[in-house]
Protein backbone atom coordinates (compact mmCIF):
# COMPACT_ATOMS: atom_id res chain seq x y z
CA UNK A 1 0.00 0.00 0.00
CA UNK A 2 1.49 3.31 -0.63
CA UNK A 3 2.45 5.04 2.58
CA UNK A 4 3.53 8.71 3.26
CA UNK A 5 6.77 9.46 5.67
CA UNK A 6 4.88 11.69 7.92
CA UNK A 7 2.71 9.90 10.58
CA UNK A 8 0.47 13.48 10.99
CA UNK A 9 -1.40 12.58 7.40
CA UNK A 10 -3.23 9.71 5.74
CA UNK A 11 -3.54 8.74 2.23
CA UNK A 12 -7.40 7.90 0.96
CA UNK A 13 -8.33 6.20 -2.33
CA UNK A 14 -10.37 9.29 -4.02
CA UNK A 15 -11.65 7.33 -6.92
CA UNK A 16 -13.58 3.99 -8.30
CA UNK A 17 -12.58 1.65 -10.21
CA UNK A 18 -12.81 1.82 -14.30
CA UNK A 19 -9.69 4.34 -15.01
CA UNK A 20 -7.12 2.79 -17.42
CA UNK A 21 -3.84 4.43 -17.51
CA UNK A 22 -4.63 7.89 -16.72
CA UNK A 23 -1.95 10.63 -17.31
CA UNK A 24 -2.92 13.69 -16.07
CA UNK A 25 -5.90 15.39 -13.73
CA UNK A 26 -7.93 18.98 -13.28
CA UNK A 27 -10.17 20.49 -10.91
CA UNK A 28 -13.53 22.03 -12.07
CA UNK A 29 -14.43 22.09 -8.78
CA UNK A 30 -14.17 20.74 -5.58
CA UNK A 31 -14.26 17.09 -5.70
CA UNK A 32 -15.17 17.94 -9.29
CA UNK A 33 -12.22 16.55 -11.57
CA UNK A 34 -11.07 15.79 -15.00
CA UNK A 35 -8.98 12.83 -15.76
CA UNK A 36 -7.43 11.80 -18.99
CA UNK A 37 -6.67 8.15 -20.28
CA UNK A 38 -3.76 8.07 -22.42
CA UNK A 39 -4.78 4.95 -24.95
CA UNK A 40 -8.61 5.30 -24.66
CA UNK A 41 -8.41 9.05 -25.87
CA UNK A 42 -11.04 9.58 -23.18
CA UNK A 43 -12.10 12.24 -20.47
CA UNK A 44 -13.84 11.50 -17.88
CA UNK A 45 -15.28 12.91 -15.19
CA UNK A 46 -15.10 12.22 -11.54
CA UNK A 47 -17.38 13.80 -9.11
CA UNK A 48 -17.31 12.97 -5.32
CA UNK A 49 -15.48 9.92 -5.79
CA UNK A 50 -17.23 8.57 -8.75
CA UNK A 51 -17.19 8.73 -12.66
CA UNK A 52 -20.08 10.73 -13.57
CA UNK A 53 -19.32 10.15 -17.11
CA UNK A 54 -17.19 9.92 -20.45
CA UNK A 55 -16.61 14.40 -21.15
CA UNK A 56 -15.26 13.89 -24.44
CA UNK A 57 -13.91 10.83 -26.39
CA UNK A 58 -10.80 11.64 -29.43
CA UNK A 59 -8.67 9.36 -31.41
CA UNK A 60 -5.38 8.58 -30.21
CA UNK A 61 -1.97 7.16 -31.01
CA UNK A 62 -1.13 4.85 -28.21
CA UNK A 63 1.93 2.87 -29.42
CA UNK A 64 5.02 3.51 -26.50
CA UNK A 65 4.88 7.00 -25.03
CA UNK A 66 1.44 8.52 -27.91
CA UNK A 67 -1.91 9.11 -26.37
CA UNK A 68 -3.62 11.46 -24.82
CA UNK A 69 -0.37 12.76 -22.87
CA UNK A 70 -1.76 16.67 -21.09
CA UNK A 71 -4.41 18.34 -19.45
CA UNK A 72 -4.92 21.82 -18.09
CA UNK A 73 -7.77 24.03 -16.98
CA UNK A 74 -7.59 28.18 -16.97
CA UNK A 75 -10.24 29.74 -14.49
CA UNK A 76 -11.38 33.07 -16.33
CA UNK A 77 -12.52 32.07 -18.91
CA UNK A 78 -13.21 28.59 -18.11
CA UNK A 79 -10.88 26.41 -21.03
CA UNK A 80 -10.16 22.53 -20.59
CA UNK A 81 -6.60 22.29 -22.86
CA UNK A 82 -5.90 18.53 -24.44
CA UNK A 83 -2.82 17.50 -25.64
CA UNK A 84 -3.02 14.33 -27.51
CA UNK A 85 -1.52 12.41 -30.42
CA UNK A 86 -4.41 12.82 -32.74
CA UNK A 87 -5.74 10.02 -35.06
CA UNK A 88 -7.65 9.57 -38.37
CA UNK A 89 -11.45 8.24 -37.66
CA UNK A 90 -10.44 5.80 -34.90
CA UNK A 91 -7.89 5.19 -31.88
CA UNK A 92 -4.70 3.48 -33.44
CA UNK A 93 -5.36 4.74 -36.92
CA UNK A 94 -3.21 6.87 -39.55
CA UNK A 95 -1.51 9.34 -37.17
CA UNK A 96 -1.99 13.24 -37.85
CA UNK A 97 -0.28 15.09 -35.34
CA UNK A 98 0.76 16.07 -31.59
CA UNK A 99 -1.93 18.42 -31.18
CA UNK A 100 -3.03 20.91 -28.95
CA UNK A 101 -6.92 21.94 -28.36
CA UNK A 102 -8.85 23.87 -26.44
CA UNK A 103 -12.32 23.19 -25.42
CA UNK A 104 -15.14 24.83 -23.52
CA UNK A 105 -16.89 22.54 -20.79
CA UNK A 106 -20.52 22.88 -20.97
CA UNK A 107 -22.99 20.71 -18.45
CA UNK A 108 -20.93 17.16 -18.72
CA UNK A 109 -19.65 17.85 -22.71
CA UNK A 110 -16.39 19.51 -23.59
CA UNK A 111 -17.25 21.31 -26.84
CA UNK A 112 -15.85 24.32 -29.42
CA UNK A 113 -12.95 22.44 -29.92
CA UNK A 114 -9.86 25.03 -31.28
CA UNK A 115 -6.85 23.94 -33.04
CA UNK A 116 -3.84 25.63 -30.94
CA UNK A 117 -0.62 23.68 -32.14
CA UNK A 118 -0.11 21.25 -34.95
CA UNK A 119 3.20 19.88 -34.07
CA UNK A 120 5.49 17.04 -35.32
CA UNK A 121 5.09 13.17 -34.14
CA UNK A 122 7.96 11.41 -36.26
CA UNK A 123 9.99 9.61 -36.30
CA UNK A 124 8.41 8.74 -32.80
CA UNK A 125 6.63 6.89 -31.50
CA UNK A 126 8.75 7.67 -28.00
CA UNK A 127 9.31 11.11 -26.72
CA UNK A 128 5.78 12.95 -27.18
CA UNK A 129 6.09 14.46 -23.61
CA UNK A 130 2.74 16.27 -23.16
CA UNK A 131 2.03 17.59 -19.67
CA UNK A 132 0.66 21.10 -19.65
CA UNK A 133 0.40 24.37 -17.60
CA UNK A 134 -1.46 27.53 -17.29
CA UNK A 135 1.48 30.03 -16.62
CA UNK A 136 1.36 32.46 -14.00
CA UNK A 137 -0.14 35.37 -15.94
CA UNK A 138 -3.35 32.94 -16.23
CA UNK A 139 -3.63 33.80 -19.63
CA UNK A 140 -0.81 31.44 -21.23
CA UNK A 141 -0.63 28.16 -21.54
CA UNK A 142 2.80 26.34 -21.01
CA UNK A 143 3.26 22.65 -22.79
CA UNK A 144 6.48 20.28 -22.66
CA UNK A 145 7.30 18.72 -25.17
CA UNK A 146 10.72 15.47 -26.15
CA UNK A 147 12.47 15.54 -29.01
CA UNK A 148 10.09 12.68 -30.34
CA UNK A 149 13.16 11.05 -31.53
CA UNK A 150 14.25 7.71 -28.87
CA UNK A 151 16.50 6.22 -32.05
CA UNK A 152 18.55 9.17 -32.36
CA UNK A 153 17.71 9.88 -36.31
CA UNK A 154 20.12 12.48 -37.31
CA UNK A 155 17.36 13.94 -40.28
CA UNK A 156 15.29 15.03 -37.05
CA UNK A 157 17.64 16.93 -34.44
CA UNK A 158 17.24 20.67 -35.02
CA UNK A 159 19.24 23.35 -33.32
CA UNK A 160 16.71 23.27 -30.50
CA UNK A 161 18.61 20.24 -29.75
CA UNK A 162 21.71 22.19 -30.10
CA UNK A 163 22.06 20.71 -33.52
CA UNK A 164 24.37 24.27 -34.60
CA UNK A 165 24.54 22.98 -38.06
CA UNK A 166 21.04 21.06 -38.21
CA UNK A 167 17.20 22.43 -39.23
CA UNK A 168 16.04 24.96 -37.65
CA UNK A 169 13.30 24.15 -34.74
CA UNK A 170 10.39 22.33 -35.92
CA UNK A 171 8.11 22.15 -32.25
CA UNK A 172 9.98 19.37 -30.68
CA UNK A 173 12.62 19.47 -27.74
CA UNK A 174 11.76 22.04 -25.27
CA UNK A 175 9.08 24.08 -23.50
CA UNK A 176 6.38 25.92 -25.88
CA UNK A 177 4.02 28.72 -24.79
CA UNK A 178 1.42 30.18 -26.61
CA UNK A 179 -1.43 32.06 -25.66
CA UNK A 180 -4.89 30.88 -25.33
CA UNK A 181 -5.76 31.98 -28.16
CA UNK A 182 -2.59 29.87 -29.70
CA UNK A 183 -0.49 33.40 -30.38
CA UNK A 184 2.62 34.51 -29.46
CA UNK A 185 3.12 35.47 -25.59
CA UNK A 186 3.68 39.59 -25.69
CA UNK A 187 3.55 39.39 -29.39
CA UNK A 188 7.47 38.68 -29.37
CA UNK A 189 9.63 35.70 -29.45
CA UNK A 190 12.22 34.59 -26.84
CA UNK A 191 14.64 32.99 -28.98
CA UNK A 192 13.93 34.66 -32.32
CA UNK A 193 10.51 35.75 -34.12
CA UNK A 194 9.98 32.96 -36.47
CA UNK A 195 7.42 30.24 -36.18
CA UNK A 196 7.57 28.21 -33.85
CA UNK A 197 10.87 29.44 -32.84
CA UNK A 198 8.84 32.36 -31.51
CA UNK A 199 6.63 29.96 -29.12
CA UNK A 200 9.82 28.23 -27.58
CA UNK A 201 10.10 29.20 -23.95
CA UNK A 202 12.87 26.88 -23.25
CA UNK A 203 14.79 24.12 -25.33
CA UNK A 204 17.42 21.35 -25.76
CA UNK A 205 14.70 18.74 -23.81
CA UNK A 206 14.92 15.21 -24.31
CA UNK A 207 11.97 13.79 -22.57
CA UNK A 208 10.44 15.13 -19.88
CA UNK A 209 7.27 14.34 -17.89
CA UNK A 210 6.80 17.28 -15.75
CA UNK A 211 6.59 20.88 -15.75
CA UNK A 212 4.98 22.98 -12.55
CA UNK A 213 5.23 26.97 -12.24
CA UNK A 214 6.56 28.08 -8.31
CA UNK A 215 3.64 30.11 -7.15
CA UNK A 216 6.30 32.47 -5.15
CA UNK A 217 8.51 33.63 -8.04
CA UNK A 218 6.92 32.33 -11.36
CA UNK A 219 9.97 30.19 -11.98
CA UNK A 220 9.34 27.16 -14.44
CA UNK A 221 10.62 23.79 -13.22
CA UNK A 222 10.92 21.00 -15.44
CA UNK A 223 11.47 17.29 -15.05
CA UNK A 224 14.17 15.28 -17.52
CA UNK A 225 14.34 11.72 -17.76
CA UNK A 226 17.94 10.24 -18.83
CA UNK A 227 18.68 7.65 -21.72
CA UNK A 228 19.18 5.14 -18.27
CA UNK A 229 21.05 7.43 -15.71
CA UNK A 230 21.25 10.96 -15.15
CA UNK A 231 17.60 12.10 -14.46
CA UNK A 232 17.37 15.88 -13.91
CA UNK A 233 15.60 18.10 -12.05
CA UNK A 234 15.83 22.09 -13.89
CA UNK A 235 15.11 25.50 -13.23
CA UNK A 236 14.05 26.69 -16.89
CA UNK A 237 14.12 30.18 -16.38
CA UNK A 238 13.38 32.18 -19.83
CA UNK A 239 15.13 31.41 -22.86
CA UNK A 240 16.63 28.15 -20.93
CA UNK A 241 18.37 25.21 -22.62
CA UNK A 242 18.39 21.99 -21.12
CA UNK A 243 21.70 21.38 -23.36
CA UNK A 244 20.45 17.44 -25.22
CA UNK A 245 21.53 16.42 -27.00
CA UNK A 246 25.29 18.03 -25.97
CA UNK A 247 24.97 17.20 -22.24
CA UNK A 248 22.57 14.77 -19.99
CA UNK A 249 23.45 15.31 -16.04
CA UNK A 250 25.85 17.70 -15.34
CA UNK A 251 28.11 19.84 -17.87
CA UNK A 252 31.09 18.31 -15.71
CA UNK A 253 30.46 15.13 -15.68
CA UNK A 254 29.72 14.40 -19.80
CA UNK A 255 33.56 14.01 -21.22
CA UNK A 256 34.70 16.21 -24.03
CA UNK A 257 32.04 18.50 -23.07
CA UNK A 258 32.52 22.14 -24.53
CA UNK A 259 29.49 25.22 -24.11
CA UNK A 260 31.13 26.51 -27.95
CA UNK A 261 28.90 23.27 -29.04
CA UNK A 262 25.74 24.76 -27.86
CA UNK A 263 22.77 26.57 -30.23
CA UNK A 264 22.44 29.83 -28.30
CA UNK A 265 20.00 31.50 -30.67
CA UNK A 266 22.33 34.61 -31.16
CA UNK A 267 22.96 34.86 -27.42
CA UNK A 268 18.99 34.69 -26.54
CA UNK A 269 19.77 30.81 -24.85
CA UNK A 270 21.31 30.19 -22.04
CA UNK A 271 22.39 26.15 -20.44
CA UNK A 272 22.12 25.97 -17.12
CA UNK A 273 23.04 22.51 -15.36
CA UNK A 274 20.57 20.61 -13.10
CA UNK A 275 19.47 21.69 -10.03
CA UNK A 276 19.52 17.84 -9.34
CA UNK A 277 20.21 14.51 -10.34
CA UNK A 278 19.63 10.82 -10.48
CA UNK A 279 22.65 9.05 -11.59
CA UNK A 280 20.42 5.54 -10.92
CA UNK A 281 16.77 6.36 -12.99
CA UNK A 282 13.81 7.16 -11.26
CA UNK A 283 11.94 8.27 -14.13
CA UNK A 284 10.74 11.49 -12.46
CA UNK A 285 7.26 12.80 -13.57
CA UNK A 286 4.57 15.82 -12.21
CA UNK A 287 6.07 18.83 -10.51
CA UNK A 288 4.07 20.75 -8.23
CA UNK A 289 4.50 23.31 -5.60
CA UNK A 290 2.57 22.72 -2.75
CA UNK A 291 1.01 25.99 -2.52
CA UNK A 292 -1.15 25.44 0.97
CA UNK A 293 0.02 24.77 4.33
CA UNK A 294 -3.07 22.72 4.87
CA UNK A 295 -0.61 19.51 5.29
CA UNK A 296 1.24 21.14 7.63
CA UNK A 297 3.35 24.72 7.36
CA UNK A 298 7.03 22.71 6.39
CA UNK A 299 5.69 21.47 3.12
CA UNK A 300 4.20 24.94 1.90
CA UNK A 301 5.85 26.28 -1.10
CA UNK A 302 7.88 23.08 -1.25
CA UNK A 303 9.04 21.52 -4.27
CA UNK A 304 7.10 17.67 -5.22
CA UNK A 305 8.37 15.44 -7.70
CA UNK A 306 6.74 12.17 -8.80
CA UNK A 307 8.30 9.20 -10.46
CA UNK A 308 7.77 5.78 -11.49
CA UNK A 309 10.13 3.75 -10.16
CA UNK A 310 9.01 2.61 -6.58
CA UNK A 311 6.03 5.47 -6.88
CA UNK A 312 7.99 7.60 -5.19
CA UNK A 313 7.04 10.90 -4.74
CA UNK A 314 10.06 13.18 -3.59
CA UNK A 315 9.51 16.69 -1.36
CA UNK A 316 12.36 19.75 -1.60
CA UNK A 317 12.27 22.48 0.09
CA UNK A 318 14.06 25.78 -1.80
CA UNK A 319 16.66 28.15 -0.89
CA UNK A 320 15.67 31.89 -0.26
CA UNK A 321 16.71 32.54 -4.05
CA UNK A 322 13.85 30.30 -4.62
CA UNK A 323 16.64 29.30 -7.60
CA UNK A 324 18.79 26.00 -5.72
CA UNK A 325 17.05 23.17 -3.93
CA UNK A 326 18.21 22.87 0.24
CA UNK A 327 20.37 19.72 0.03
CA UNK A 328 22.48 18.02 2.18
CA UNK A 329 24.24 15.48 3.82
CA UNK A 330 25.18 12.45 1.14
CA UNK A 331 22.61 14.85 -1.00
CA UNK A 332 24.85 18.23 -0.89
CA UNK A 333 26.92 16.75 -4.57
CA UNK A 334 23.21 17.68 -6.09
CA UNK A 335 23.14 14.23 -7.10
CA UNK A 336 21.75 10.83 -5.88
CA UNK A 337 24.20 8.01 -7.17
CA UNK A 338 22.11 4.97 -5.70
CA UNK A 339 18.65 4.49 -5.13
CA UNK A 340 18.88 3.50 -1.35
CA UNK A 341 16.96 5.09 1.54
CA UNK A 342 20.09 6.22 3.46
CA UNK A 343 20.97 8.26 0.82
CA UNK A 344 17.51 9.83 -0.56
CA UNK A 345 15.42 8.80 2.39
CA UNK A 346 15.84 12.80 3.81
CA UNK A 347 13.95 14.30 0.45
CA UNK A 348 10.98 11.06 -0.04
CA UNK A 349 7.46 12.54 0.92
CA UNK A 350 5.94 8.87 0.51
CA UNK A 351 6.37 5.71 -1.51
CA UNK A 352 4.61 2.47 -3.37
CA UNK A 353 2.01 4.89 -5.61
CA UNK A 354 2.65 2.88 -8.61
CA UNK A 355 3.08 4.87 -11.68
CA UNK A 356 2.60 8.43 -10.12
CA UNK A 357 1.67 10.35 -13.36
CA UNK A 358 -0.02 13.65 -12.30
CA UNK A 359 0.16 15.39 -8.94
CA UNK A 360 -2.47 18.16 -8.22
CA UNK A 361 -3.72 20.03 -4.87
CA UNK A 362 -7.41 20.14 -4.59
CA UNK A 363 -9.79 23.57 -3.90
CA UNK A 364 -9.36 22.67 0.02
CA UNK A 365 -5.75 22.16 -0.28
CA UNK A 366 -5.39 18.35 -0.20
CA UNK A 367 -2.55 16.26 -2.19
CA UNK A 368 -4.13 14.24 -5.08
CA UNK A 369 -1.77 11.38 -6.73
CA UNK A 370 -2.68 9.88 -9.98
CA UNK A 371 -1.39 6.60 -10.80
CA UNK A 372 -1.32 3.39 -12.68
CA UNK A 373 -1.38 1.31 -9.27
CA UNK A 374 -1.08 -2.65 -9.98
CA UNK A 375 -2.69 -1.65 -13.56
CA UNK A 376 -5.01 0.15 -12.24
CA UNK A 377 -5.94 4.16 -12.71
CA UNK A 378 -5.91 5.49 -9.07
CA UNK A 379 -6.51 9.07 -7.71
CA UNK A 380 -5.08 9.30 -3.78
CA UNK A 381 -5.92 11.68 -1.74
CA UNK A 382 -3.62 12.98 1.31
CA UNK A 383 -4.40 15.14 4.00
CA UNK A 384 -4.28 15.61 7.75
CA UNK A 385 -5.50 12.63 9.51
CA UNK A 386 -7.85 15.41 11.55
CA UNK A 387 -9.41 16.73 8.13
CA UNK A 388 -12.96 15.35 7.92
CA UNK A 389 -13.24 16.79 4.29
Amino acid sequence: MPQVNDTALQVQVSAPPGLKFPTGMGFLGPDDILVIEKNTGKVKEVKNGTISGTVLDVNVANVSERGLLGIAISDKPKYVFLFYTETENVDGGKVLGNRLYRYEYDNGRLINPKLLLDLPTIPGPSHNGGVLKIGPDKKSVYLVIGNLNYVQNQSYITKAQNNKNGPPPDGRGGVLRITFDGGVVGNKGLLGGEDPLNKYYAYGIRNSFGIGFDPLTGNLWETENGRSTDDEINIALPGFNGGWKEVIGFSKDTPGFNKENLEDFGGKGTYRDPEFVWRDTVAPTSVLFLHTDNLGPKYKDTLLVGSVKNGTIFNFPLDKTRTHLVLSGPLSDKQANTNTNNETNSVIFGRNFGVITDLQVDPDGNLYVLSNYKRDGTIFKISTKNNIN
